[in-house]
């Protein structure tokens, strides 16, 4: 049945005025059939049915491509690393830190739409929210975690990096963040620095883990701190999380660097653009253009150990990479079985698993003799 133009007559030739009948069949013009009244009422439904699955709460975690940032560059018309009392040399190319982007866990939960979007992107992948997020954990600890992490990571790369130079950088373990429901709350404070563990010496932050977990979950543990200058020592009673004995603090390496290094981030936590500020301070701090003016970006945690270690993501961040307008990128070897078979066209991945491995990469790949470089 085919709908009559509102704006016709519907009574006798030359009539203007609108009529509830059509003279000639008796009916309503603008009545609905039955049959087209049960399709509309079925299309209603659908989409009532969508809206309400649009808000049921999957505990479901996705994964897909994040921006990527420059590290020599500028943020919010702010160079990202800073650097005080040297010499900064200018830098062109660029060495860019990845990212994923997450949505899902704590305090946020997808729904029906996005996990279908996820499943049909190449470039996403979907996780069971435990496998990401411990079942407890709350949305502001994971905040603070991350945090910390980027801040520890951030360190260590401007005291790699000044090692590197020929400078003598001392390194000392503290605490960094206490999360909230943290058993060893009021009794640590961040920046206490942490000199032994139920009386074994604690150099740094492996050594503390170490000692940590030695102890039996539930029982009180001596640890020695030195705080405001002055040595004490207190009793934080350990907690069994997922089989692992803690005393629910973040540590992280507080060094007296003999330079200034800040590095702004943004938003972005976690420390795997750990590898990449310790390039860009590195490169900052030597004469020359480390980059050769290629786009370089890369990802990986650096240890105090100057090992580059595993990250996650490794998928997402190889797309992004490309995406952004990367042409190389510097891939944990760790993460390698994850890389291999994900590698967009025209990016060239190199395999790293030290800082040295990370800097001859960026030496070879500025001077165009990429041929011997390790891949996945």
């Amino acid at each position: 049945m085919s709908t009559p133009d509102p704006t016709a007559s519907a009574g006798g030739a030359g009539s203007s005025a609108p009529h509830d009948l059509d003279a000639a069949s008796g009916t309503n013009p603008y009545a609905v059939s039955r049959r087209s009244g049960g399709l509309l009422s079925s299309l209603f439904l659908v989409i009532v049915i969508a809206a309400g699955l649009s808000f049921i709460p999957l505990p479901y975690v996705i994964f897909q491509p994040g921006p990527i940032t420059n590290t020599l560059g500028t943020l919010d018309g702010k160079e990202i690393i800073q650097v005080k009392g040297a010499t900064a040399y200018p830098a062109k190319g660029a060495l860019d830190f990845t990212t994923v982007r997450v949505t899902g866990g704590p305090g946020v939960r997808v729904n029906l739409f996005e996990l279908a979007e996820a499943a049909l992107r190449p470039d996403y992948e979907i996780y069971k929210r435990e496998e990401i997020y411990p079942t407890e954990t709350t949305r502001e600890q994971i905040q603070q975690e991350n945090a910390a992490e980027m801040v520890d990571s951030q360190e260590v790369a401007a005291a790699i990096a000044l090692r590197e130079t020929g400078r003598t950088v001392p390194e000392r373990v503290v605490v960094s963040a206490l999360p909230e429901g943290s058993p060893a709350k009021g009794v640590l404070e961040p920046g206490d620095e942490i000199l032994s563990v139920a009386g074994t010496a604690t150099p740094d932050a492996k050594a503390v883990q170490a000692a940590v977990q030695a102890q039996k979950a539930g029982a009180p543990v001596a640890i020695v701190v030195r705080r405001d200058g002055t040595q004490k020592t207190v009793s934080v009673t350990t907690r069994d999380v997922q089989g692992r004995t803690v005393v629910g603090v973040s540590l992280g390496r507080d060094y007296d660097l003999p330079v200034d290094v800040t590095i702004t981030a943004g938003g972005v936590g976690g420390p795997s653009a750990g590898t990449m500020f310790t390039l860009a301070v590195y490169d900052l701090l030597t004469p020359g253009d480390l980059t050769g003016g290629k786009r370089i970006a890369g990802t990986g945690t650096m240890e105090p150990d100057e090992s580059v270690g595993p990250i996650g993501g490794i998928r997402q961040k190889l797309a992004g990479a490309r995406n952004g307008g990367a042409d190389y990128f510097l891939a944990p070897a760790d993460n390698c079985d994850e890389v291999v078979g994900h590698v967009p066209d025209g990016l060239e991945v190199v395999r790293i698993g030290s800082f040295d491995d990370a800097l001859g990469a960026v030496k070879a790949i500025a001077a165009d003799d990429v041929a011997s470089l390790p891949r996945c």
